[in-house]
């Protein structure tokens, strides 16, 4: 589980303050030795396995500027700082730096689709604004404020990506990022080992807009999601978006296999043709053209902005290695985007389809009929092969092709590689179905 912020012993405002000095005059910093630069600060966090205080002395060896402690038998010099907690001192040092800021700052959480909206909204951005956001996915509790500590003086909006993974985490975060502007992209049945259901899962994002609502903030809602009517009552700043009834409206055209949207809102007629995969990044497009804007960004520029943006990372990319087709969205999954892509690969003109399917992480007690529910969703389709991956699906295989791990697919995969196909490779990160994409390649 997830650390939450200031659980430990508050390092004074003083000593912030003078912390946040230091940070001015080297305003680098670094949690991992390997990635240690000259000058940076290093914050030697402590894990289940690890700790960071014995490393002090290498990474002021390494040249940092100054090493962050909290135990005091570390200490050598006057470049090793004590705090009371080195987490709780990374955290507090990060809000302070946020405090310094009269800026939009854009958080993001949700079930599904976080980072590429937050990739889709920072582009937008960017056409106009000098925009900071999380890099890749450190949206945990040392992911958001790394991040917070990135943003320069020039900055002129953030975009903060919130993952997680049980309640109060997204309280947390805000207590440290303040945004001014929320998105939740959706609440689905995500971690719902840590959440305790769907209704924890609304719960849990919803502390995004609990916040905003205390502190006169602005949320960009979907609505197309009729839940988050309901769990954004009372926050009286509200920009719609979505299919229809809101004030920035879109539809999703028919293409061969890329995304396309037809913006329809009034003076912002526009096609965007998009190099995602799937329709059910319509939203993620849609809060993107929102932002963009809401802030005052034309929609060329909108739009030249969205069709630059190529995903990476295994999250909804289309690739071609010989005369296959792969779809690769395995970065994570869970039952709403697992049903989302299959019924998306499903409809679309391609033949010869292929799955290519990992189980799914965090499920909790739900583990087991998740799984045999979502062997019952796949069955209802024509495909030309399925494969099912991980012990997650053992009991409910019915008749596809199982393995155990990712390592024994990719070895049937590599011994009768599939010719002239269409695959879509999905699955939690856990089971490390890339490695079947390699197999393909090899």
């Amino acid at each position: 589980m997830r650390g939450f912020l200031f659980l430990q012993p508050k390092i004074s405002a003083l000593d912030i303050a003078q912390l946040y000095q230091i940070y001015l005059q080297h305003p680098s910093v670094q949690t991992d030795t390997r990635k240690l630069q000259q000058g940076d600060i290093f914050f030697a966090l402590k894990g289940p396995n690890f700790n960071g205080n014995t490393l002090a002395s290498q990474a002021l060896d390494q040249e940092a500027s100054y090493a962050i402690i909290d135990e005091e038998e570390y200490k050598i010099g006057d470049n090793c700082i004590l705090v009371p907690n080195v987490l709780n001192a990374l955290q507090q040092l990060a809000k302070y730096h946020r405090q310094q800021f009269r800026i939009p700052f854009i958080a993001i959480t949700g079930s599904n689709g976080k980072t590429t909206t937050k990739e889709l909204v920072t582009t937008v951005l960017s056409q106009k604004f000098t925009t900071y956001a999380t890099e890749g996915n450190l949206n945990n509790h040392i992911g958001v404020p790394l991040t917070l500590l990135k943003i320069k003086s020039d900055a002129q909006v953030a975009v903060i990506e919130m993952g997680a993974n049980h309640q109060k985490e997204v309280e947390s975060y805000c207590e440290i990022a303040l945004p001014t502007h929320g998105i939740i992209t959706n609440c689905g049945k995500a971690h719902i080992e840590g959440f305790g259901g769907e209704d924890g899962v609304r719960k849990g994002k919803g502390e995004l807009y609990r916040f905003l609502k205390d502190n006169n903030g602005t949320v960009f809602r979907n609505v197309d999601l009729s839940y988050l009517e309901e769990m954004a009552k009372g926050i009286s700043d509200q920009i719609l978006y979505g299919s229809a009834n809101a004030k920035y409206i879109g539809r999703t055209l028919a293409d061969e296999m890329f995304l396309k949207v037809a913006i329809l809102s009034k003076n912002a007629e526009a096609t965007i043709h998009t190099n995602l995969v799937g329709n059910y990044n319509f939203p993620n497009v849609m809060v993107a053209v929102a932002v963009g804007l809401h802030f005052g960004i034309s929609i060329d520029e909108i739009k030249n902005g969205i069709e630059s943006y190529q995903p990476d990372n295994s999250r909804s990319q289309l690739l071609k290695i010989g005369n296959n087709t792969i779809i690769l969205d395995a970065y994570n999954a869970n039952p709403t985007s697992m049903r989302a892509a299959i019924s998306n690969f499903a409809a679309s003109p391609s033949g010869n389809k292929i799955l290519w399917i990992g189980g799914m992480k965090e499920m909790g007690n739900d583990e087991k009929i998740e799984h045999e529910e979502l062997v019952k969703f796949i069955e209802q389709f024509e495909w030309k092969d399925v494969v099912l991956v991980g012990k997650e699906f053992e009991s409910f295989r019915k008749n596809f092709r199982w393995f155990e791990t990712s390592n024994e697919a990719a070895l049937a995969v590599k011994s009768n590689k599939p010719e002239s196909t269409c695959i879509l490779i999905k699955g939690s990160r856990g089971n490390r179905m890339e490695n079947l994409l390699e197999a393909l390649k090899s």
